[in-house]
């Protein structure tokens, strides 16, 4: 049984733009919002505005999966990276480089990143094809537990707005498939 897990960052935001972490505002422009995907068996996305927007403009009928909600930045969200420094600068180092921490109240990656893995090992191990427009921390647990990456690397795999990462396989064995960006399937 081969599964495919097609992962497509969502389209742009103020909150993106601006290194907020998220509070729920619309995608900016969704009219230009584009990328050829392959027919897929199901499409889900993250219950976030931005990622249910961006399914819906690709023209996808997607449902809003919980497990693949973005990470909890608890009393941080709709403040941006600056603020939370200028504030807290110990705190957001420590979040930033501990995968257990969570200053702000909210999730830690380790934990963020096992709720993440545990969806892509029973639901994504789905057969056929599955869409999922995701927060791109998503996109970067995936990525981790595919490679058998320690969580420590969280912070360094880079997830471009509309950007689809590729995992294939199935529970337990995953490859990744990195680069695709508009253009073909």
């Amino acid at each position: 049984m081969t599964c495919r897990v097609i992962l497509v960052a969502p389209a742009i935001t103020p909150s993106l733009r601006r290194a907020r972490f998220d509070d729920g505002d619309s995608i900016e422009n969704p009219g230009a919002v584009a990328l050829a995907l392959p027919a897929a068996g199901r499409a889900v996305s993250s219950p976030s505005v931005r990622c249910r927007e961006t399914a819906a403009a690709l023209g996808l009928d997607a449902s809003a999966e919980p497990a693949l909600a973005g990470l909890d930045a608890g009393r941080w969200r709709g403040r941006t990276l600056e603020e939370v420094g200028a504030a807290e600068p110990q705190a957001l180092v420590r979040w930033l480089s501990e995968p257990g921490a969570a200053p702000h109240g909210g999730e830690s990656v380790r934990e963020f990143c096992t709720r993440v893995t545990a969806w892509l090992e029973t639901d994504g191990g789905t057969a056929g094809r599955t869409v999922a427009v995701v927060e791109p921390e998503v996109v970067r647990a995936v990525v981790l537990h595919a490679l058998g990456a320690p969580e420590t690397a969280f912070w360094r795999v880079d997830v471009p707005p509309l950007t689809a990462t590729e995992v294939t396989g199935g529970p337990g064995r995953w490859s990744v498939r990195l680069g695709q960006v508009g253009g073909r399937p």
